[in-house]
Order: structure tokens, then C-alpha cells, then sequence
């Protein structure tokens, strides 16, 4: 069924999701009258932002909240800092959190934030004055039963620590640290969940590389995007026996076909924040590396990273999204007829939010878990997704995308009904 976008959300990402979205409802049959409700969000909400900076000016920012869909619980998802971000990228965003949460069978609604601005021009107490004037204006619509956010690009668990202290104060003073999650442990933090999304991309690579009859020891792996998510991913990969042959970040990549070092490569960051200059490897752009001969490509930093001008020239068996979007449908399309297999977004990166879901119980039951259990219980939602995904692929000869957003859509239509939202 076509369907026309309104030009108020109409960008790449949700043009993207809504395509799949279509493409998947077909494979189960989907109600063309949930399938419809599913193309929209349930409210999109813009706030001004004025923040007194350090030289006593007031700037005026733009902050966008999007809570897409509540059918599964209340809403969840990310708040980014980007001087990129605006409400066509935050509705695609919420859009993708619905069908991750609902794939990876948490019981939780997708939503998606973010300020237009770049944080790395702010100071410290401009970040937080941000912050905390945010959390104000959404303060709301927000809330451990309504909607909880967590970091994204640009933020961290002090970003959280801020949002819940602004929020704690106005809902009367006492700690609610249910509301929002990534926080630091000392104040309602779950362990495990500074890594839990690099994690979770090994967890399901390693189940990538068993359906395609490989291993990961010894295998050789790319990583774009050197942040949390590709540098734990590159850690945990490392550990497991796999060779790094090639990271990357703002500043450039670099490579090694022998394998980087990866702890070391860890170090060099901390000493120089920036990969560039690393002396034990070759320099190569952002771009070149998506294209270096591997077994394996993690994309773990932005989206549309891989479209129709690059599809052909991934040499890589399999990849592994760790960032939300980085393979166009197009794209998809031409690397699944050339062999290629994709463990899509929704699953492969789902490692933060299902920790993310952890530590929302651990605050609401007041009740927590050491690393070990944390990460045990990840492996064994994650690699279930997986497992769910893969059997609709095989069952109806579709891609891995595909499948799991076919796995999505029958979870959230069926609660629907269920439901009585709408009456067969």
C-alpha cells in the first residue's frame, strides 16, 4: 500500500522505516487499518529552549520530544545533542525505537528527543543549564509511567543526572530515578549499562557469523564510529579473538590488515581524545572504511552511511548495524542480492535499551543486579530477538530487516486488538 508522508516528518529516516514498514506488513498480512495508525506519530512536541550562557547572553534553542507509539508501555527512547537535529530526525528516530522495543519483546512504547545545538561548544555549566531549562518544558509529558528518556548522541549519564534532579525538584523534591535511565549507579544507575549496546552488537555478531557457518575468532572486523558503541564492540570483539583491522571516528580511521591493538588504540583515545595520528596504523577516511576487505562491518556511527553509491563496493560478509539507520532500503536490497547478511538495527543495537529496561526495574523495585546477572540477561533477550528474526527470515525467504520488522509489526498489531484500539 503507497503511502503519502506528511511533509512535516517526511525525512531519509522515517521515509525509510515507513518503506519497511510496508514492505514487512505485507509478509504477515498485516490489518491495513493498524498499518495505518503505525505510519503516524501520537505527538510530536517542540519546545524553546533559553539558556543563560557564560558570557550573560541568552540563547534560544530548539528542543523536539516525539513519543510515536504507547501501545507496549510507556514511551522510551534516546535524547540527543546535534547541531543536526531537527523534527524530520527525531520522528524517524521514535519511529525505529517502536519497532525495536516491540522486536526485542519489551514492554515499552517508543519515543526519540534532541536539541538542535553542538554540545561540544558549550561549557559545562551551559550543558547543564540546557539541560535542566529541557527537562522543564517536558517535564509534563514525561515520567516513570509516562515516558522514559535515556543518552543518545551528545549525551551521558551526567546529561541524565541533570534531567532527573530538574525533574525529581518539580514533581516535589524527592528522588525519582525511575524517570529517566543511563544514569550514573550512585544514583540509580544499572551496571553493565555503559557498555550495554557495544555488548549487545558482539552478542548478536557472534550469532551473525553462526548462521553463516563462521567464527568469530580470528575473523577480521571494521568498525565506523569509535564512541560507546564501536569502541566497547571493538573491546568485546577483540577479547573474543577477532582481529580489528579497522576503526574510525570524527577525525578519521585507521587500519592494520595484522589487527589493531585494540587496548592500546583505547589508550591513545584517552591520552589524545581523537584517533588521528595513532602511529601503528595506516590512515584511511570514514568512507574508505566501509569499503576495506573483512569478514565483518560494524556501522556504529551515524545513518545513511551505506546507500546506492557505495552498496556495491562492501566487501564485508556480514554486517552488523550498531548505529540506528546506517544502510538505506535501497542499499539493503543490492547488499542481500550480492550474499551479504545484515543483523539490522532494531535487533543488533537493541543492547542499550533492553539494559536501559533493566534499570527501570531495578528503580522501580528498588532492587539491583550485579554486572555478570545484567549482562547474562542481555545475552539472553537479544539473542532471542535474533533467533525470532532469523526463523520469519528462513520462513518466508525475506532479509533479516524484513523479518524483524515483520516480528515487530505482529507483536504491535496484536496488542492492538487485544486492546480493542481496533475492532476486526
Amino acid at each position: 500500500m503507497d503511502h503519502k508522508i506528511e511533509p512535516l516528518y517526511d525525512g531519509p529516516l522515517f521515509r525509510n522505516a515507513i518503506q519497511t514498514l510496508d514492505e514487512s506488513a505485507k509478509i504477515i498480512n498485516c490489518d491495513p487499518n493498524v498499518l495505518e495508525r503505525l505510519k503516524r506519530p501520537r505527538r510530536c512536541i517542540t519546545v524553546s529552549v533559553p539558556v543563560r550562557m557564560d558570557d550573560y547572553s541568552v540563547k534560544v534553542f530548539t528542543g523536539y520530544r516525539v513519543q510515536y507509539s504507547p501501545t507496549l508501555g510507556p514511551y522510551k527512547g534516546g535524547i540527543r545533542y546535534h547541531q543536526n537535529v531537527d523534527l524530520q530526525e527525531v520522528v524517524g528516530l521514535a519511529a525505529l525505537m517502536t519497532f525495536k522495543n516491540s522486536v526485542l519483546g519489551l514492554p515499552l512504547g517508543g519515543a526519540k528527543g534532541g536539541i538542535t545545538v553542538d554540545p561540544t561548544k558549550l561549557s559545562r555549566t551551559e550543558k547543564q543549564n540546557l539541560t535542566r531549562r529541557y527537562a522543564s518544558e517536558i517535564g509534563p509529558f514525561v515520567g516513570p509511567t509516562k515516558d522514559i528518556p535515556a543518552p543518545d548522541v551528545g549525551t551521558d549519564p551526567q546529561t541524565m543526572a541533570w534531567f532527573m534532579d530538574t525533574y525529581s525538584q518539580e514533581q516535589g523534591g524527592f528522588a525519582q530515578p525511575g524517570v529517566v535511565t543511563g544514569k550514573p549507579v550512585e544514583i540509580g544507575g544499572s551496571l553493565g549499562r555503559n557498555h550495554a549496546t557495544g555488548l549487545g552488537v558482539v552478542y548478536v555478531a557472534e550469532k551473525a557469523f553462526e548462521v553463516c557457518k563462521m567464527s568469530m575468532k580470528g575473523a577480521t572486523i571494521a568498525i565506523q564510529g569509535f564512541g560507546n558503541v564501536g569502541s566497547f564492540a571493538a573491546k568485546f570483539a577483540h577479547d573474543r579473538g577477532a582481529r580489528i583491522v579497522a576503526v574510525s571516528d570524527v577525525s578519521g580511521g585507521i587500519y592494520n590488515g595484522d589487527g589493531l591493538d585494540i587496548p592500546e588504540v583505547l589508550e591513545y583515545i584517552k591520552a589524545h581524545k581523537f584517533l588521528k595520528g595513532y602511529p601503528k596504523a595506516s590512515p584511511i577516511s570514514n568512507e574508505e572504511l566501509l569499503e576495506v576487505k573483512c569478514d565483518a562491518l560494524f556501522p556504529c556511527a551515524l545513518e545513511n552511511q551505506i546507500d546506492t553509491h557505495n552498496a556495491e563496493k562492501i566487501q564485508a560478509k556480514i554486517i552488523v548495524e550498531g548505529a540506528n539507520g546506517p544502510i538505506t532500503n535501497a542499499a539493503t536490497k543490492i547488499l542481500s542480492k550480492r550474499g551479504v547478511f545484515i543483523a539490522p538495527d532494531v535487533i543488533a543495537n537493541g543492547g542499550g535499551v533492553i539494559v536501559s529496561y533493566f534499570e527501570w526495574v531495578q528503580d522501580t523495585m528498588a532492587l539491583f543486579w550485579d554486572e555478570d546477572e545484567v549482562n547474562a540477561k542481555l545475552k539472553v533477550l537479544i539473542t532471542k530477538a535474533f533467533d525470532k528474526g532469523y526463523t520469519m527470515a528462513q520462513e518466508k525467504n525475506v532479509d533479516m530487516r524484513s523479518a524483524a520488522m515483520a516480528v515487530s509489526v505482529q507483536r504491535l498489531e496484536k496488542a492492538m486488538l487485544l486492546r480493542g484500539l481496533y475492532p476486526r
